[in-house]
């Protein structure tokens, strides 16, 4: 696929093809959810500088449009014993609605970031390159329905070396993806 927001310098590969390029737990999800994604649904990853993997370095380097990046934030929440997380997939110029709209989603009363060991630790990915894509199965994946609607989005490929390209509707198709209305509030 032809992803024409991307500058020449970018080469995207077939992210099913270049596990090197991925954490491991993002190259298993993307290989076992094949099957379930639309026929003509590309999932590409390309090689980044490390230092770039925060989404607004990266922009700014490769003059990409913000509109084409999204962020992925753990939160969690407690209801009793009962510990919820959620990974939470905005678009880069909004943020996720952590005190209202995610809190009431994990029906938790009170809900914060995961903090970066155990994002990290439990997620088996880098921190700077968490994704949706491979995260443990008792976690929510929270895509904000703008994220869904867009016809790409650049996400964070499990290590800070690299980053995915998919379209929003690919994203939405994967297992364990739930679309949300009004999921992030604009900044």
């Amino acid at each position: 696929m032809t992803w024409n927001f991307l500058p020449d310098t970018v080469t995207p590969l077939p992210a099913a093809e270049h596990p090197e390029l991925l954490a491991a737990p993002t190259a298993e999800a993307i290989t076992a959810a094949q099957s379930a994604q639309p026929a003509d649904a590309a999932i590409d990853v390309f090689a980044i500088d490390p230092d770039l993997a925060d989404t607004a370095a990266l922009n700014e380097a490769l003059g990409l449009d913000p509109r084409y990046s999204a962020n992925c934030v753990l939160v969690a929440g407690t209801r009793g014993e009962d510990e919820r997380i959620a990974a939470c997939v905005v678009l880069a110029h909004t943020r996720a609605d952590v005190n209202k709209r995610v809190r009431k989603l994990l029906d938790v009363r009170k809900a914060s970031f995961l903090p970066m060991d155990r994002a990290v630790g439990e997620s088996g990915m880098e921190y700077g390159g968490i994704t949706p894509l491979g995260l443990p199965a008792h976690y929510r994946v929270l895509v904000d329905a703008r994220v869904a609607q867009s016809d790409a989005i650049i996400i964070g490929s499990g290590i800070r070396g690299s980053k995915i390209v998919l379209s929003g509707a690919a994203l939405a198709a994967f297992p364990a993806a739930e679309v949300v209305e009004d999921l992030a509030v604009e900044v």
